[in-house]
């Protein structure tokens, strides 16, 4: 796999048990399309993915504990050290995906809310312990 033009200069790549069920999850909860995968060696687990979520790249991989217990997923470790941030363009948009998310399978972690530093905002946790915020900022009126 060759580098893309324009990779960003920061990218996600998530580790999680099952990563075949992560991505049929991030497909039906985010609406993911899954651009590249390459499985590991035993034919059950994968060894790389990259994943378009909400227009951006994502990697995705499973556990490999018997090379290295450095890079565990959420569940294996007792909890996410980090939340990958969904900035959105509109307020209702954060509903419409916290919403399908949790319809996927997720759950609410902070309901959606207008916050004081003005945006609409709210976090989940998915099945494999990623937790995820969606933020847009509120329409000013006028």
């Amino acid at each position: 796999m060759a580098f893309e033009p324009d990779i960003p200069p920061i990218q996600c790549h998530l580790c999680v048990k099952d990563g075949k069920a992560a991505i049929a999850f991030y497909e039906e909860a985010f609406g993911a399309v899954e651009t590249f995968e390459q499985m590991a060696e035993d034919g059950e687990r994968v060894l790389h993915a990259n994943l378009s979520i909400f227009g951006s790249e994502v990697m995705l991989q499973d556990e490999f504990p018997e090379f290295s217990s450095d890079v565990l997923g959420p569940i294996s470790r007792g909890g996410a050290s980090m939340t990958v941030n969904i900035n959105l363009a509109k307020p209702d948009e954060v509903d419409a995906a916290v919403a399908r998310a949790v319809a996927a399978g997720a759950e609410i972690v902070m309901p959606v809310d207008d916050q004081f530093w003005g945006a609409r905002y709210g976090k989940i946790r998915d099945p494999f312990g990623h937790v995820w915020s969606f933020n847009a900022p509120l329409e000013q009126g006028g």
